[in-house]
């Protein structure tokens, strides 16, 4: 989305990649001491645009490079420069520039979101707290150093965290076993230095909140996140539905599966194998590989969809591989300038990276598709509505999974690899009430500062959601769950995000088994409209509801257990 560089823009993003904060202030008092009025106010908002898209490609930059080599200490420094010191200063200037607007009266009928956003970020906005959010991104770095360089041996040989993912899914329960105990030590063993750098993060984030007059953090990051749509109340509403509907449905299938694996009960190391025995699915040898079926497949859903990923892989702009030195997780991240999406996996070669490359070009598509919004502002709908497009495509894309298809699988073990998948929607959905019932009560329980209270309220509420797996004599190792869970360091409260958009892409799953054509042509509908609209429109234009409560969840959850009938029998 590049724009011809004025005296009051960068040349580009390359131009101010080394920038010091005192390089890019100027820039923004130009925007500052601009005349603005009802007449210039279009103009000036596309300058402001433009500006912000080469700040972000810049930051984003930083990012990729840190987190795909966590152990070069010239692209950690550059990424905490961006994320540590650049963009708080940013937030500051971006207040800054938004009462401009407000106080303008400025207003546009596909606007309106975006000043509401603008509005809540200058109501929230404490210039004490620009520098604790600067030492809670040097906190971030510090978990990524931390856990970037974890790994363990096995037979000698040295392998980091997710590449013990197939060991995990061993026919032979033994090296499950082992395989689970591995990947939990390295979270054990530094548990306390992890728990103390979660101390630091808790003291800050308390005190941003109490700054910005709220009573406690989650309250603020409600705000903070532009929840104008739901509340704290409707959260546990959704983790009340989950215990009410999902669990019992898991605990139906983990029972199912213990009786055909011989056993009275699922150890944890047991939940995710094949129950009839097979060895894992491989459904592909290399990145290399990952890519190809991803070119087939979305070229089969749609070829507008397929052009965008050819257009990322012919980019370079997928890492995939797992390997040490690299972060653990996936995510997609956007370059703006270039209008152009990134994805970053640790793929290893099982089923579930195939649905993880499926769940970031989701992302990525979501990219492509709200680009073409004038503005930034209006790109980004929140994480609630970015959830729905990635997994939707999860879903979306089950009907080409097999290689007649174009995809990664035989017939028989594309039913495998769906089936397994629609029983990890449900795991999905069970872990995601744990992780927002825990940072609930982390935040609002003044208990939430002590860490060993920390790890008694993960147990207690992870067994309230997790009845059907037997974890006796493994506490530690059930404790060590969250402390790996890099969403409750990193983006805090990002989370029930996943929960709310599965609903929604259940939705779009059930109108795409009446009409597949017609669903996907809503959902890339909804996904152009990027943040021009509020959350529950977004989801009446893919198709859905917005809803918590189990008389919306419940429907959904049978028709799940109803396709996996179909899939396994």
């Amino acid at each position: 989305m590049a724009t011809t560089a004025l005296p009051y823009l960068p040349e580009s993003p390359r131009a101010i990649y080394n920038a010091t904060w005192e390089d890019i202030l100027p820039y923004y008092d130009a925007l500052a001491s601009r005349p603005l009025t009802a007449e210039t106010a279009d103009a000036w908002l596309r300058d402001w645009s433009a500006l912000e898209e080469m700040l972000r490609e810049c930051a984003a930059t930083a990012h990729v490079a840190s987190t795909t080599d966590t152990a070069d200490a010239a692209k950690e420094a550059d990424e905490v420069r961006w994320s540590s010191t650049i963009n708080p200063k940013i937030a500051e200037q971006q207040t800054r520039l938004a009462r401009r607007i407000l106080d303008l009266g400025y207003e546009r009928a596909d606007l309106v979101t975006t000043l509401r956003r603008f509005r809540n970020t200058a109501d929230l906005f404490r210039e004490e707290n620009v520098p604790l959010k600067a030492q809670l991104s040097r906190l971030d770095t510090e978990y990524n150093r931390i856990t970037g360089g974890l790994t363990v041996q096995w037979d000698g040989a040295e392998k980091t965290i997710p590449q013990l993912r197939p060991y995990q899914l061993s026919p032979d329960r033994a090296i499950r076993e082992r395989a689970f105990r591995s990947g939990t030590e390295p979270y054990i063993t530094r548990r306390d230095a992890l728990a103390d750098l979660f101390n630091r993060q808790y003291a800050l984030r308390q005190q941003v909140a109490r700054n910005a007059d709220f009573a406690n953090y989650r309250d603020y990051m409600h705000r903070e996140k532009n929840r104008f749509d739901y509340t704290p109340a409707d959260c546990a509403q959704f983790h009340a539905a989950v215990e009410e509907t999902v669990v019992p449905a898991l605990t139906r299938i983990y029972a199912r599966h213990a009786t055909q694996l011989g056993l009275d009960r699922l150890r944890p190391w047991d939940a995710a194998n094949d129950p009839a025995g097979r060895p894992p699915l491989h459904p592909f040898a290399d990145a290399d590989a990952l890519i190809a079926g991803g070119r087939r497949i979305f070229a089969h859903l749609d070829p507008t969809l397929g052009g965008y990923f050819d257009q990322m892989a012919d980019a370079g702009l997928l890492d995939l591989d797992s390997r040490k030195g690299k972060r653990p997780g996936g995510y997609c991240t956007s370059f703006p300038y270039r209008g152009l999406p990134f994805i970053f996996m640790n793929a290893v070669g099982v089923a579930t990276d195939v649905d993880t490359l499926l769940h970031e070009a989701g992302h990525a598509f979501h990219n492509f598709e709200a680009r073409q919004q004038p503005l930034i502002f209006q790109r980004h709908p929140g994480s609630e509505m970015a959830e729905v497009a990635s997994m939707s495509m999860e879903l979306l894309t089950a009907p080409y999974l097999a290689e007649e298809a174009g995809g990664y699988y035989t017939v028989d073990d594309a039913r495998r690899a769906r089936a397994e998948h629609l029983e990890g929607i449900l795991a999905s959905l069970a872990h995601i009430a744990t992780i927002d019932a825990f940072q609930q009560w982390v935040y609002t329980d003044a208990a939430g500062a002590n860490a060993d209270a920390r790890d008694a309220a993960w147990v207690r509420i992870f067994d309230r959601f997790n009845a059907g797996l037997d974890y006796d004599g493994l506490r530690a190792e059930k404790v060590s769950r969250w402390y790996r869970q890099l969403h409750v360091f990193l983006y805090p409260f990002y989370y029930i995000e996943y929960g709310i958009a599965q609903i929604g892409a259940l939705q779009v799953w059930r109108n795409s088994k009446a009409n597949h054509a017609e669903a996907l042509a809503a959902y890339r509908r909804a996904l152009a409209l990027g943040a021009t609209k509020p959350l529950p429109e977004l989801f009446t234009a893919a198709g859905a509801q917005l809803a918590f409560d189990t008389g919306a969840i419940a429907p959904l959850v049978r028709l799940v257990e109803d396709e996996l009938v179909t899939l396994v029998d």
